[in-house]
């Protein structure tokens, strides 16, 4: 017996090594000291870069998009997802991402579906600037299904002290602007897929007339990244008093994460116009519309919270950037939660 016949090929684990190599090197910054292959990742902060930096870390996954991925046999987007979703769970105050790592792990490693993997993780990360600088591929015979495989990101970050975001100085009055999503994001698909595959038996492959395209490609549509859209207003201190970045349990659950004690929220969902996603879902599971608030991001992927004087120029920075942004709400005196117009 040897460890190949129990299940772990060693020769797979190190073709993979060496197509990673390549990808990652593609994202490496100025702050990179070591290669991929150490035991540890090296990264030195660029000299005046930071005048008081405070490090920002987060750690995500997929989720069952990932089941979707499986379907579809389709593996060169969720990597990207990881990277952007958590970008976006440290932007939120106020940091940049310097570096990310990822765990791949999976019950019989295939160096063309890992390749893929990492090729999304490495395009993302040079997307935002950030080096991926090191991860670990694991192989585990008899733990995952054929063909199955889970992934998850760690993220650091970097900000001024005295740029952080917390939503602290929030208050009654400020003013919430909505930036559109781009699909799902990575959160609502264990909803999504029994609406879809169970009780509407469609495959990944069936077109959608409401969607105007495939049920994979709209499942499988790329969580972006807001670091481009929100970094001009972060130049501008002050201007931004509170970022929520809507992932799983809505807005509902995730707007009242950067609430101070004694504020609210009023949302109008009249604001704007609900993607025909959402709707198709909607209808289609005959989903209670709270559940709905509360399982997907419904549209809305990035909340900007901010002065009322500020509203107008805020608007203006993001239309400047491309962006649709809508006032969406407000807030008001209360205990941390959030209620609906419309």
């Amino acid at each position: 017996m040897d460890y190949k016949s129990s299940g772990v090929d060693i020769d797979a684990g190190h073709e993979v090594v060496r197509r990673i190599k390549r990808l990652a090197r593609s994202t490496f910054t100025p702050g990179v000291l070591s290669d991929i292959g150490s035991f540890g990742g090296l990264f030195r902060l660029e000299p005046g870069r930071f005048a008081d930096p405070v490090m920002v870390a987060s750690a995500d996954g997929v989720g069952t998009k990932l089941e979707v991925a499986f379907m579809a046999n389709r593996h060169d987007t969720v990597g990207e997802d990881l990277v952007n979703h958590c970008v976006n769970d440290i932007l939120v105050q106020g940091a940049r991402p310097l570096f990310f790592l990822d765990y791949l792990a999976t019950g019989r490693l295939a160096p063309d579906v890992a390749e893929q993997i990492v090729a999304g993780i490495a395009r993302g990360c040079r997307a935002n600037g950030c080096a991926l600088l090191g991860g670990e591929t694991a192989e585990m015979p008899g733990f995952y299904a054929a063909g199955e495989y889970d992934l998850a990101g760690f993220i650091v970050g970097a900000v001024d002290r005295e740029r952080i975001i917390n939503g602290s100085t929030l208050e009654p009055g400020d003013i919430l602007i909505g930036v559109p999503s781009t699909g799902l994001h990575t959160n609502g698909y264990s909803l999504a897929r029994r609406i879809v595959f169970n009780e509407l038996g469609l495959r990944v492959d069936s077109m959608v007339p409401e969607l105007g395209t495939t049920v994979g490609e709209a499942l499988l549509a790329v969580h972006r990244s807001y670091l481009p859209v929100v970094e001009p207003l972060l130049n501008e201190p002050g201007l931004v008093r509170g970022l929520a970045h809507i992932t799983g349990g809505g807005i509902t659950d995730n707007l009242p994460r950067i609430f101070p004690a004694g504020v609210g929220a009023r949302i109008d969902r009249r604001a704007w116009d609900v993607p025909a996603l959402f709707q198709f879902l909607w209808k289609a599971g005959d989903v209670p519309i709270d559940d709905m608030y509360r399982s997907f991001n419904m549209g809305i992927g990035l909340i900007v919270a901010c002065r009322p004087a500020d509203a107008d120029r805020v608007v203006m920075m993001l239309k400047h950037q491309g962006e649709s942004p809508r006032i969406i709400g407000e807030l008001i005196p209360g205990d941390r939660t959030v209620s609906y117009l419309g």
